[in-house]
């Protein structure tokens, strides 16, 4: 069925068109040029190679459904970063302690601020920032504004479009951070906040939504976490089931969201805005007030503690209720305690090597998701830096960032970085089709270095020339220092993998987790280049892979074993707030109370003991015929075709074949229909039957080349004008295909292709 072993490096070669005998010269020179360089780097340093073929995990027993760990936990699975710490109030004391001076949290100054009159009458704040220009990757107009936009994920500032100019990083150290939490758990306390009781936070990404999440952890509130990009009906569930009286959020969340929808939650009490007060008050119902956060910490900091003593949370109290946006149906509300976050960043934090003091974390992606939360926490805990950013404002040419001004990523240089799949797509196809651009002098250059890059890397050697010539503007996109790129929320391609290892200069620690697992399950090592794969057991967890006879999958199988992953250890969460029955169906705990995750994705394990993700349960569709196709590994063949932005294959078991839904990329497209002599608006392009066929050849070429079954091609397509985003219901936070929402979105043209009147 699905099998995806690591790609050869000859297969993601780029093709260039140098003149042969010119080639071979420039062949001997490189030939001569890696012999020289070879000799000292062979006594000075142990190959990367080396450690890359080291086993890294095995399984316990010699049954076949023994569980797997890490070579380093085989004795016995981690569960705290420090001793004594086991609740995440201690972890941060302890850091404050360590670190006390040191800087912790950073937001980007604001200047000043313009409104901008555009063509069609809309008012776009300005917020300028005074820097020199810097040129973005290998040509500013390598993205373009709207296509940053795109690129970079619309997370954090559901408010749309507005421009701001910002300065330099201000920064607050752990003592203040620790002050200020301190401060604002009280006042939420003389608020009527009692412990173990809900709070919500409905937050962009910034330096407040950790300061409130420490002041929870630290006065044993239960923090509800919810995307700021979820719709109305889906943050009045999450609201009235957690019963909060309390809710934390920002002006801009609170005049775009929370405005229209406070009426349908009854207990809602205070509102807490952390960035000052909304211009109106008039339109809230009787009874709640709305307070600044400001305001909540100086009511603390007055307020005497002799009558209100802290309530310290133990291990196993609840610190998070965290809502997944979830790719079908309504979101669940994951309940984490204390000791299971600590239990997953104990686990990451051992694959990030020399983690520390001198690391710089950017902050962007949303914090109501596991892996931000958990990569924070991480570094909150290591003495590093986090430097908060946005989707908008991240590069030099992000859709915030004033013409000739630095984005976050070029003020802040940070080390350590989080991306999920679809940022680090845009980001490929984006510098191939500017590579594209090139005359044909940089680009036959741009493609010998990537290629004699990809050789040198599958040998595990390093190489200092072209990094520093070749691929320096190109790294220079995120900063310059990245060392560690940290991938999750879905699987990244091994030819986006591998261009971001060849044009960053740095490895991609690809994760493996679920909001259920508190975000750990596996994370590659930072010397393991190998593709499709996401890495050995975190120190904290075991894996087993169970027996999935509907889809052929079994722990017996050979030459290596696969089936359904279950994760198990203290990382593992409590269940689902108020939803036994899920709980049930998710959850086990084992003989010597273990809980156990049954994570409903279909894994193998290679030899070394490292899992690959080959399959999904819910992504199987049996055909007319008794075929099976993996409705994943379709769309992951496809995905990365610069035609394509996205792509949702959809079958059924009522046909005999695959159909599709595509967002093609308005350039390529228009490029396509222009040399197919097809004219058009935008929707008229994609509403035609003939550029249907014409992407359908692509899509067909790029299937076989990828070695998809016959069957497993889609037959059929329908182009969607539109970008599929996470305001549209039609993809999650971490941009997931919702199936469910996608097949009624397109249900008529469902039945157009099937040939259903």
């Amino acid at each position: 069925m699905n099998n995806h072993g690591s790609s050869k490096p000859s297969s993601m070669k780029l093709k260039h068109t140098i003149n042969p005998i010119l080639l071979y010269f420039i062949q001997f020179i490189i030939s001569l040029y890696t012999i020289l360089t070879y000799i000292p780097y062979y006594f000075l340093s142990e190959s990367r190679q080396e450690k890359s073929n080291r086993t890294k995990a095995k399984p316990v027993n010699s049954k076949p459904d023994s569980a797997y760990r890490s070579v380093n936990s085989l004795d016995g699975l981690a569960s705290v970063l420090y001793p004594g710490c086991d609740t995440l109030d201690k972890v941060f004391m302890h850091a404050k302690n360590k670190f006390k001076d040191k800087r912790l949290l950073g937001t980007r100054e604001i200047l000043n601020e313009e409104d901008e009159v555009q063509p069609n009458g809309k008012v776009f704040k300005k917020v300028m920032w005074s820097f020199t220009a810097f040129e973005f990757a290998l040509n500013k107009e390598m993205v373009t504004r709207d296509k940053c936009n795109l690129l970079l994920l619309e997370f954090a500032d559901v408010a749309g479009e507005m421009e701001v100019i910002l300065g330099s990083y201000n920064w607050l150290s752990y003592e203040d951070v620790f002050v200020r939490a301190f401060n604002f758990g009280n006042g939420l306390q003389m608020l009527g906040q009692k412990p173990k009781t809900n709070i919500a936070i409905f937050c962009e990404t910034r330096a407040e939504w950790m300061v409130a999440a420490q002041a929870c952890f630290m006065y044993n509130f239960q923090l509800v976490t919810l995307y700021a990009t979820l719709g109305g009906p889906a943050i009045v569930h999450g609201l009235n089931e957690t019963e909060v009286t309390n809710i934390i959020t920002s002006k801009e969340l609170l005049q775009t969201k929370l405005k229209d929808i406070v009426s349908l939650v009854p207990r809602l009490r205070h509102i807490i805005t952390v960035d000052g007060k909304p211009p109106t008050w008039s339109e809230f119902p009787k009874g709640v007030i709305v307070h600044t956060m400001a305001a909540v910490r100086a009511l603390g900091a007055k307020a005497s503690m002799e009558n209100k003593p802290l309530s310290k949370p133990a291990p196993s109290d609840i610190a998070v209720i965290m809502y997944t946006s979830g790719s079908t149906g309504i979101p669940k509300g994951v309940m984490i305690s204390h000791s299971n976050i600590i239990a997953g960043i104990t686990g990451m934090a051992e694959r990030i090597p020399e983690l520390g003091e001198k690391d710089v974390y950017i902050g962007y992606l949303p914090l109501a998701h596991v892996l931000e939360l958990s990569a924070e926490l991480v570094c909150l805990s290591h003495g590093c830096r986090i430097g908060y950013s946005s989707p908008q404002t991240l590069a030099d040419q992000s859709s915030k960032i004033k013409k000739g001004s630095k984005g976050d990523t070029s003020m802040l240089k940070p080390t350590l970085m989080a991306a999920v799949p679809e940022i680090m797509d845009r980001i490929y196809k984006n510098v191939m089709n500017k590579v594209n651009e090139m005359s044909s002098f940089q680009r036959n250059l741009f493609i010998l270095a990537y290629n004699y890059k990809m050789e040198q890397i599958s040998k595990g050697h390093s190489t200092p020339l072209c990094d520093s010539f070749i691929f320096r503007k190109v790294r220079g996109l995120l900063g310059g220092n990245i060392r560690l790129l940290l991938c999750g929320g879905a699987p990244l391609s091994a030819t986006t993998q591998r261009f971001m290892n060849i044009c960053f200069c740095c490895p991609v620690g690809q994760g493996y987790g679920l909001t259920e697992s508190c975000g750990a399950g596996t994370i590659t090592e930072v010397w393991d280049y190998n593709t499709g794969r996401v890495g050995a057991p975190l120190v904290c967890c075991e894996i087993k892979l169970k027996n999935w006879e509907e889809g052929g999958y079994f722990n017996t199988d050979k030459p290596h074993p696969r089936g359904e992953i279950l994760i198990g250890g203290q990382n593992v969460t409590m269940g689902y707030y108020k939803n036994e029955a899920k709980t049930k169906a998710d959850f086990f705990e084992d003989e010597n109370g273990q809980r156990w995750l049954c994570t409903g994705d279909i894994g193998e394990f290679d030899p070394d003991g490292c899992l690959k993700i080959i399959d999904r349960k819910k992504d199987l569709v049996k055909l007319q015929a008794g075929e099976y196709v993996s409705l994943g590994k379709v769309e992951a063949a496809l995905k990365n075709l610069p035609l394509i932005d996205n792509i949702c294959a959809y079958a059924n078991s009522y046909h005999s074949y695959v159909i599709g839904f595509v967002v093609p990329n308005q350039k390529e497209l228009t490029e396509l229909a222009r040399r197919k002599g097809l004219h058009g608006t935008w929707e008229e392009l994609c509403n035609s039957c003939e550029m249907e066929n014409e992407v359908l050849k692509v899509l067909s070429e790029a299937a076989i080349s990828a070695s998809l079954e016959k069957f497993e091609i889609p037959v059929k397509i329908r182009l969607s004008p539109e970008p599929w985003t996470p305001e549209t219901g039609l993809v999650t936070d971490a941009f997931k295909l919702k199936r469910k929402e996608l097949k009624t979105h397109y249900q008529a043209d469902i039945e157009r292709m099937y040939g259903r009147k």
